[in-house]
């Protein structure tokens, strides 16, 4: 679609559109979250273990990774609208599906297929967000668009845990239909179909090796906490294959002459050094979520519902920003905006260091809020500048792997804090309890060695309890440490990054390149 075209558009197509690509990004990003509270109660209705119920995220997962990859192909095989109507209508078919599942093969069988089918959906939606709006509007578009992205990962346990608890588990999946049906309809009635070239070659090697490499690793990191990481041949075998996978497709796109995926991709400056940024993000914005979460419920005995609305504030904070950082971003440098986000979510994370039991409500509200202004100021002006000069036909495959490198990141980042939090918990409980003994004052003080005494059974489960506690505290103490470092790392790159304002225009000779690639 050409820019010409883009702001020809009549301006109630142009709504209905965004309503439609709207929902189905909201759609596809709660059902990354929303179904990991009803966890528990899948595996007593379908009658599972623990590790087979966990297949139930796995296989979603898994799918959907090596399911982003070829949307560029396939956009251009069989045209936008097409691949995006049957995407939208598989996805909701396979939530109803996943909703009536009797056991847990059909439950695992129709989440892959909900993975399939649900992978298209955000990048296609930011594809067409970038395609409706002229390049003045594009800032406020992605803003909208960055909504959905942002806010359906943080509302899903929310949202989740409301519908388990007042209907069922089945409703999780349900709730999908009237937006799907929606969407279809939508982007029937609305949409133009983009051109098709049927004779567009696809290469195997690079899809198949790829897709070994991401379905390995996304095994690895959502198995890994589970299986004891390396001390399992489980995790060591898929190490291997991500490690054999990624080498191959290097090569192969080095060397081909049609690599899986374009070079040209690459090959802009601003949208290379922004995927690195995103892939920080990435780690930041749901690692986090994974942690607060238990930290709420499990450390200062919030029920579901409470801690789901204290973990809704940081989505408020997020909307607001999104809400007015489209607007900025026309009169002030992106690279600002940024460095605004950034250095308010690494305060915030800087702030949840200190967190413990005895902190507010209203405390925790404040520095979630924060951290959401934060990460708004962020998301949206990156994306700005990550597709501000990509070439038109590389948006789609742009797209496709900048949500590959945001998920890919959002794994890695919960992978890591768990499996840090489960160990550091394990190494503090042991240097405290090294502390226990009967000559500590501290437990020889009057009315605490007759509660705590520790020869008594009464007296040791309760030391253990709060040793247990104090040790939790201190290990997401070092998480949320580590998540502000990993803030900080990305603050070399706004250097890197040229500004919004006087864009540097891709020469012929480089469009010429993009397109052989």
């Amino acid at each position: 679609m050409s820019e010409r075209a883009e702001q020809e558009i009549a301006p109630i197509v142009r709504v209905m559109l965004t309503v439609c690509v709207m929902m189905a990004t909201i759609m596809q990003a709660l059902d990354t979250t929303i179904a990991n509270v009803a966890l528990p109660y899948m595996q007593g209705a379908l009658s599972t273990t623990q590790d087979q119920v966990n297949w139930v995220l796995t296989s979603y997962i898994v799918a959907a990774a090596i399911m982003t990859s070829p949307i560029g192909w396939m956009s251009v095989r069989f045209g936008k609208k097409k691949l995006f109507i049957v995407c939208a209508g598989g996805f909701t078919i396979a939530s109803m599906l996943c909703g009536a599942a009797q056991d847990i093969d059909q439950m695992v069988l129709f989440r892959l297929l909900q993975g399939v089918f649900g992978a298209a959906l955000v990048p296609l939606s930011q594809t067409v967000m970038l395609e409706i709006y002229p390049p003045a509007q594009r800032g406020s578009a992605m803003a909208i668009w960055g909504m959905g992205v942002m806010l359906g990962p943080i509302m899903g346990p929310t949202l989740g845990g409301w519908l388990t608890d007042n209907y069922s588990w089945r409703w999780v999946f349900f709730v999908n239909l009237p937006f799907g049906v929606l969407t279809v309809l939508g982007l029937s009635a609305f949409m133009t179909e983009s051109k098709t070239n049927r004779d567009a070659p696809f290469a195997w090697f690079g899809f198949l090796t790829l897709s070994l490499g991401i379905g390995a690793l996304q095994m690895m990191l959502d198995r890994g906490e589970d299986q004891g990481w390396f001390g399992s041949s489980e995790i060591v075998i898929e190490a291997i294959l991500a490690a054999v996978g990624f080498y191959f497709f290097i090569a192969d796109s080095v060397t081909s002459r049609r690599p899986f995926i374009p070079l040209g991709v690459f090959r802009d400056w601003n949208f290379a050094i922004a995927l690195v940024f995103m892939f920080l993000i990435g780690v930041i914005l749901l690692a986090t979520m994974a942690l607060v979460t238990p930290y709420l419920q499990n450390l200062m005995g919030y029920p579901v519902l409470s801690a789901g609305v204290l973990l809704g504030s940081r989505g408020l904070g997020t909307f607001f920003a999104m809400s007015i950082v489209g607007r900025l971003i026309a009169k002030i440098d992106a690279r600002r905006l940024i460095f605004f986000g950034l250095a308010l979510a690494t305060g915030s994370l800087w702030y949840m260091v200190y967190w413990s039991p005895e902190s507010s409500a209203q405390s925790i509200a404040i520095v979630s809020v924060a951290q959401g202004v934060g990460l708004g100021f962020v998301f949206v002006p990156l994306n700005t500048l990550a597709f501000a000069t990509l070439p038109a036909q590389l948006r789609t495959d742009g797209t496709a792997m900048w949500t590959l490198i945001r998920n890919i990141g959002s794994s890695i980042g919960i992978s890591v804090v768990i499996a840090q939090l489960t160990t550091m918990t394990t190494t503090f409980h042991s240097q405290l309890a090294e502390q226990v003994s009967p000559f500590n004052d501290a437990l020889r003080a009057p009315g605490v060695a007759a509660i705590l005494s520790i020869s008594t059974e009464t007296g040791r489960a309760m030391l253990d309890a709060i040793l247990t506690q104090q040790a939790a505290i201190m290990a997401y103490s070092n998480d949320f440490l580590l998540m502000m470092f990993v803030s900080l790392a990305a603050f070399p790159l706004l250097f890197l990054l040229r500004s919004s304002k006087a864009p540097s225009a891709p020469s012929r000779r480089d469009e010429h390149a993009a397109v052989l690639d």
